[in-house]
């Protein structure tokens, strides 16, 4: 299922830009809906406000800086999983964290926290410099959430270090972390003793995988090692492959 279809224009929204029949579209989608789109006064977009409800409206005014849209009809979206998966992603080199999101979203991930490992190579130098990165990351995930129909917008954090992910991992249901040394523990194995997990979160280590050291300090906090068969995966393929056999598994996929 490709994406070269035709498919309504599907814009998120603030749920402050709500109110009555009337939603105002503002910032960027403005410029993207009336000159890249050429859409006017009478067509018909999909307007999302971020907490899983969908409107159909009508544009009503077009403005230098706003667009006025009616209330057509709202219904309830139905493209989000039953499952929360947050993807603690060890930040890897060049763009692959970009690839990662947006394949992540499409794919239905909850949200996207990236990780600094021992074995990061990326630098980010100063606060400003990662608060540049998670917007433009955050900008990725929201053009993925359109492109998919998404009913929210999968947040992508600011990066946090191994032992507070780690911590951070005692509130979901489960928690997995790959392991190119772990032989016998499968996903199945654990998918299975816990079919009515809610919120599930997912670790990846970047180019070097993570430490002995690391795995240890995260399976001492509950979070369970395992293998992803005989081959040694990419950094940007392994969360990806986890993610899908568990849509498949516990989700929405192949249903």
């Amino acid at each position: 299922m490709g994406g070269d279809g035709f498919k309504m224009s599907r814009f998120f929204v603030n749920s402050s830009n709500i109110s009555g029949d009337s939603i105002i579209i503002s910032g960027e989608d403005v410029n993207h809906i009336k000159r890249v789109l050429r859409l006017g006064i009478g067509d018909i977009i999909t307007v999302t406000d971020g907490s899983g409800i969908d409107y159909r409206v009508e544009i009503a005014k077009l403005n230098e800086s706003a667009i006025e849209t009616r209330i057509i009809e709202s219904v309830k979206n139905l493209t989000e999983p039953p499952v929360e998966i947050v993807l603690y992603q060890g930040l890897p080199k060049s763009d692959k964290m970009e690839y990662v999101i947006q394949k992540g979203v499409e794919l239905g991930l909850r949200g996207i926290v990236p990780v600094i490992t021992e074995r990061t190579v990326v630098k980010l130098d100063s606060k400003k410099d990662e608060q540049k990165k998670c917007e433009r990351w955050n900008r990725i995930s929201m053009e993925a959430a359109k492109q998919s129909n998404r009913g929210i917008i999968p947040h992508v954090e600011l990066p946090i270090d191994f032992k507070k992910a780690v911590i951070a991992a005692k509130d979901y249901d489960i928690s997995l972390i790959p392991y190119e040394k772990e032989k016998s523990n499968g996903l199945k194995n654990i998918i299975f003793n816990r079919p009515d997990a809610k919120r599930i979160s997912i670790f990846i280590g970047p180019e070097g995988g993570f430490t002995e050291k690391e795995v240890e300090m995260a399976v001492e906090n509950g979070i369970h090692p395992v293998t992803l068969g005989p081959r040694i995966l990419r950094t940007e393929t392994a969360g990806i492959a986890v993610l899908s056999i568990l849509m498949y598994e516990l989700g929405d996929v192949g249903k």
